[in-house]
C-alpha cells in the first residue's frame, strides 16, 4: 500500500550516473490486448526519441517492463506503477486500484508525481454501518471498500409482549433493552477505536438507523467523535458494492470542501504576504531555497522549463547556464513533476487540487513557506 514515507525515500534516491525508467500504465483483466499495445506504442517513443547514451543505460529496463506486463500470468487492478533501475539494481511495483495515465519516463531520478497525485485524492475512511444488535465495518481507500468486520450482539431483546420475558413490566423491560443495546454499542465503539489506530484513519463516515448512530455519537472520546466527517442511509445486509455507491457522494462532498478550504487559505496568505506564493517562477524560486512547507498544484497541470544538470536547479526562463552553480541547463517537459519530486525530498507535504477555477485562474501552483 502506498505511504509517503516509502515515496519520500524513492524520491531521494539518485543514480550517480546511472537512469531510473518509470512505467504508468492503465490496465484491467479484460482489456490485456488493449493496455499491451499502448505499451508497446509508448516503448517504441522511448526508443525512437531518447538520446542514444541514455537509450544504453536503459535499455534493459525497458526489456524487462516489456516482459512483466506482456507475460503476466495475474489478473492486474486498474493501474500499474513501476519504478526500476537495473544499473541501481532497484525495482519497485505498485498495483492500484484507480487508473494512472499512461506515461514511461526515463530520467536520473524517479518520476513518483502520479502517486502523490493518488495518495492525496485517495484518502483513508472508516465506514461504520450500525443498529442496535449488529454493525460492519469497512476500510475505503484508493477508489475500493473492504469489508473489515462485523460487531453483533446476540441477546439483545426483542419487543416487549405482554406477560413474555419474565412477566417484566414495560418500563423494565425497555429498560432491559436500553441495558443490552448499551452494552452492543460499547463493544461497537471499541472496535472501531481499535480499527482507527490499526490504520491510522482520520475520517469516520456512518450509517445506519439514527438511534443507533446516535449513541454511537454519544459514547465516542471528543477526539474519535470529531473525526466523523458524513452519514449515509443504508440497511445492514447492504452488499459491499451498494454501501460503496453510498459512500462516495460524501466522500467527495468532503474533499471538495477540504480543497476549497486549502486554495482559499493560500491565496488569502498570498494576498496579505503571510509565507506563501503562488505562480511558477515565484514556486520555483522558493523550491531552490528549501522554504516550501506544502506545495499546492492543479490536478494534470503541466509546464515546460530547464533544469540545471549539476545542482538540479529548476527554471521557468529560459537560461544555458544556471545562476547558482553555473552548471549547464537543459529543457525538460515536465517541470511540475520535478518540482514535486524536488518538494518531495525536502520533506515538503503535496496537496493536490481536483478542480478550482481560483486556483487556475492564480497560476495553478502554489505553495505555504516555512519560513
Amino acid at each position: 500500500m502506498l505511504n509517503r514515507k516509502e515515496l519520500k525515500e524513492i524520491a531521494m534516491l539518485q543514480a550517480a550516473g546511472s537512469y531510473f525508467v518509470s512505467l504508468y500504465l492503465n490496465v484491467s483483466p479484460n482489456t490485456k490486448g488493449d493496455y499491451v499495445i499502448h505499451l508497446k506504442n509508448m516503448l517504441k517513443n522511448v526508443l525512437e526519441e531518447t538520446d542514444k547514451k541514455i537509450l544504453k543505460k536503459v535499455k534493459g529496463d525497458i526489456e524487462k517492463l516489456e516482459a512483466f506486463v506482456t507475460s503476466n500470468k495475474r489478473e492486474f487492478k486498474k493501474g500499474l506503477a513501476i519504478i526500476t533501475s537495473s544499473e541501481k539494481s532497484f525495482w519497485k511495483e505498485y498495483h492500484l486500484a484507480v487508473p494512472v495515465k499512461n506515461a514511461i519516463i526515463a530520467d536520473k531520478t524517479p518520476y513518483i508525481e502520479p502517486l502523490l497525485d493518488i495518495l492525496d485524492n485517495y484518502k483513508q475512511y472508516a465506514v461504520l454501518l450500525v443498529d442496535k444488535e449488529s454493525a460492519r465495518l469497512f476500510l475505503m481507500h484508493l477508489g475500493e471498500i473492504e469489508e473489515y468486520g462485523e460487531v453483533h450482539t446476540h441477546d439483545v431483546p426483542g419487543k416487549h409482549k405482554r406477560g413474555g420475558w419474565f412477566s417484566l413490566s414495560g418500563h423494565r423491560f425497555e429498560r432491559h433493552i436500553d441495558y443490552h443495546v448499551g452494552l452492543h454499542i460499547k463493544d461497537v465503539v471499541k472496535k472501531l477505536e481499535s480499527f482507527l489506530a490499526a490504520e491510522r484513519i482520520e475520517m469516520i463516515i456512518t450509517g445506519g438507523s439514527d438511534d443507533a448512530v446516535a449513541k454511537v455519537r454519544e459514547m465516542l472520546p471528543r477526539a474519535v467523535s470529531k473525526k466523523i466527517v458524513g452519514a449515509f442511509h443504508a440497511e445492514m445486509f447492504a452488499n459491499v458494492n451498494d454501501i460503496f455507491e453510498k459512500v462516495k457522494p460524501v466522500i467527495s462532498g468532503v474533499e471538495s470542501m477540504a480543497e476549497k478550504a486549502v486554495v482559499s487559505d493560500l491565496l488569502t496568505a498570498v494576498g496579505k504576504g503571510q509565507n506563501a506564493v503562488i505562480g511558477i517562477e515565484d514556486v520555483l524560486n522558493a523550491l531552490q531555497e528549501g522554504k516550501i512547507l506544502k506545495l499546492v498544484l492543479l490536478k494534470n497541470f503541466k509546464d515546460e522549463g530547464y533544469e540545471c544538470r549539476n545542482c538540479r536547479n529548476l527554471s521557468k526562463q529560459k537560461v544555458s547556464v544556471c545562476p547558482y552553480c553555473k552548471g549547464g541547463m537543459e529543457e525538460v517537459n515536465y517541470l511540475i513533476d520535478l518540482a514535486a519530486q524536488r518538494a518531495v525530498e525536502q520533506g515538503s507535504q503535496i496537496e493536490v487540487i481536483a478542480e478550482n477555477k481560483e486556483m487556475l485562474e492564480a497560476g495553478g501552483i502554489g505553495a505555504f513557506l516555512r519560513f
